[in-house]
């Protein structure tokens, strides 16, 4: 008799630790089903998530003996303002408690590559089962076993090629069925049980017991004194501390920041809008340093800066790097796994790195002027590159590219490409005119601006019903139009601005107002049956709501004195993040499920910039405050936000 596989657990029952170096998400049955050593973009040891339990987890649970699934936990938390989780379980012998964190980095930036579970007993004794199965190579190596003791204490090394993976603490764990080492131990109240699972090289010996209570004190320290300096005081702060948090745990120490820490998951259950997100976007890493300057966080953006002038060459700028820097991004297919929940394939890597997207410029410009208003030091090699990214876009933002959606389909004149071209020239103007001796640089910024800003006028709109459209002459909407007032390009009172988005909400959003990113197939008739139909970005099938699309719209409604609007969307949009107040990229309004990478930092960026923007509203500057981006050029500071929301 075939044995049914249980279903995958939802997206949203993962929960995120991390060190800034890699990440591991942990399901509610106590289960770490992916993790990645020592970086976020290292091969994953647990793979689980993306399979089944042959390809890698490691569980801490009561133990359970009649063949059921394992328990799920009664309660779980974050402790404080920190990424060290918590979740408790009450059986009917007692109650534990099992505290999962990855150490953070000491004073030099150093952080182990380790994870650490304490178990702590609350109540009666319950029978605690620990089953580590590595499985190296994203589930598709059978690593050696080899067995270790150091003063007393047991250890147990996976090793497969040049890595190996320590597991210590506790009692022995022995070989069972499939290959997993478990190891079954009575937990009593007031009792504390370390498991720690270290990586290092192979070539190694075994490493030394961490002080896991010293170093979970430290972590606690570490994550406590970091939130403190975020200066929002709003009413949604704590949705936006934890946000925050978030998005630091994708900042790796060296400087390059994931969009996600996860590959793969999917945006449409079944389907393959499937993608590796453990790479620095040049996007989505300037769109992070931006909100987090603007929550008061500015070391974050002073090592971005370093990692950008020591990474990019901008006569060959990439949209995503590793890092490292490096430029192998190259996309695979892991055949062996089966995906999330049945989604295929599972790729690893990715193909948009060779794409052109005109719109990362703009970003990056943005994000360097908004480092410079929080009063980091003038960096010149900062401004060289700025200089050098000119020279190629004033080149080559006439050309089609594949826009901000990486499209894999033929490339077009994406307005929203476009937009944050003249974007980049704006903001690189601004920020260079604080320079001496860059007064021929600036004119010449500041004309090509105006050049880029009439071609979009005069071939971005729809003359017939008065809108923007996703690209030149053309006729469908893009919710990426709904920045448009966000950057400045034209004040939130344009008659078209306020069509657009008017349009957008009617036209590209779910019955419950989420947004789309743009409709999938061209015919527009409303029919997702036809899954292997090619849409016009050059993909089979649907996707969710984008949940960062859907802040931009409340963004919107906000520019447009629609302002109650804007909340009410906010606070849905607040309701569908999980027990932890975490998101991932998208949202099934049909399933009531979220979809994509998880945790995904461009949905946790632009909450936190809408509750700013939202906030801003209820408490607007005194007269004699600027009201407009600092830096932004006196003809164009009427057109202009508070925030704002560059994509």
């Amino acid at each position: 008799m075939l044995s049914i596989p249980p279903p995958a657990p939802l997206i949203e029952d993962q929960a995120l630790i991390g060190n800034l170096c890699s990440a591991a998400l942990v399901t509610r049955d106590g289960s770490i089903n992916w993790l990645c050593l020592p970086r976020f973009d290292s091969p994953a040891v647990f793979a689980a998530l993306l399979g089944r339990k042959e390809h890698g987890f490691w569980r801490v649970a009561p133990a359970r003996y009649d063949g059921a699934p394992p328990a799920a936990s009664t309660r779980r938390r974050y402790r404080g303002e920190s990424l060290v989780l918590e979740q408790d379980w009450d059986t009917p012998e007692g109650s534990i408690r099992v505290i999962d964190f990855m150490p953070a980095p000491d004073d030099t930036g150093h952080a182990p590559a380790e994870v650490i579970r304490i178990v702590k007993g609350l109540s009666g004794e319950v029978r605690v089962a620990s089953q580590w199965r590595p499985r190296p190579g994203y589930g598709a190596q059978v690593p050696a076993i080899r067995r270790t003791e150091q003063h007393g204490q047991a250890q147990l090394g996976a090793v497969s090629g040049t890595d190996a993976y320590w597991l210590q603490g506790g009692p022995r764990h022995s070989p069972g069925r499939h290959g997993t080492c478990r190891a079954d131990f009575p937990v009593a109240a007031g009792q504390r049980v370390v498991l720690a699972l270290t990586w290092q090289e192979a070539r190694h010996p075994a490493p030394t017991a961490t002080d896991a209570h010293r170093a979970l004190g430290h972590t606690l320290a570490f994550w406590h004194a970091w939130s403190s300096g975020c200066t929002y005081t709003g009413p949604e702060r704590e949705a936006v501390v934890r946000s925050a948090i978030t998005l630091k745990a994708m900042c790796h120490v060296h400087g390059g920041i994931v969009a996600a820490p996860t590959t793969s998951l999917p945006e449409q259950i079944g389907g393959e809008r499937n993608w590796d997100y453990r790479f620095t976007w040049l996007r989505d890493s300037a769109l992070t340093v931006a909100s987090l300057l603007r929550l008061g966080f500015v070391q974050e953006a002073d090592e971005w800066r370093d990692w950008l002038t020591s990474t990019l060459d901008p006569a060959n700028l990439q949209a995503l790097y590793r890092l490292s820097g490096k430029t192998d991004t190259d996309e695979e297919i892991l055949h062996h796994l089966p995906g999330y929940a049945g989604s295929r394939p599972v790729r690893i890597g990715n193909g948009a790195a060779g794409q052109l997207q005109l719109d990362v410029y703009g970003e990056l410009a943005h994000a360097l002027l908004l480092a410079d208003d929080a009063g980091l030091p003038r960096n010149r090699d900062a401004d060289e590159l700025l200089l050098a990214l000119a020279d190629q876009l004033e080149r080559r933002w006439r050309e089609p590219d594949e826009g901000i959606w990486e499209v894999r389909g033929p490339r077009r004149h994406f307005t929203h490409s476009k937009i944050l071209a003249w974007v980049f020239f704006d903001r690189a103007a601004t920020l260079l005119a604080r320079r001496p001796g860059t007064g021929l640089a600036v004119a010449r910024l500041r004309a090509v601006r105006e050049e880029i800003h009439a071609d979009v006028c005069a071939h971005a709109i729809d003359p017939e019903r008065g809108v923007f459209t996703q690209y030149y002459r053309g006729q469908d909407l893009d919710a990426s139009l709904l920045l448009i007032p966000a950057v400045g390009f034209l004040p939130p009172d344009d008659k078209r601005v306020i069509a657009t988005v008017e349009a957008i909400q009617r036209e590209l959003t779910t019955p419950d107002g989420l947004v789309l990113r743009y409709r999938t197939h061209d015919d527009h008739t409303g029919d997702h049956t036809g899954d292997h139909t090619e849409n016009v970005d050059g993909l089979r099938g649907h996707e969710g709501a984008f949940l960062a699309c859907s802040f931009w719209l409340a963004d919107a409604l906000t520019a447009i004195g629609r302002v109650q609007e804007a909340r009410e969307l906010f606070e849905r949009l607040l309701a569908l993040r999980n027990d932890l107040g975490l998101l991932a990229e998208e949202y099934d309004p049909v399933a009531r499920r979220q979809l994509g990478n998880f945790p995904q930092a461009f949905s946790h960026l632009a909450l936190a910039d809408t509750a700013t923007l939202l906030t801003t509203c209820d408490n607007p500057p005194l007269p004699t405050q600027r009201t407009q981006p600092a830096g932004t050029p006196p003809e164009r500071e009427q057109n202009t936000l508070t925030v704002a929301g560059v994509r």
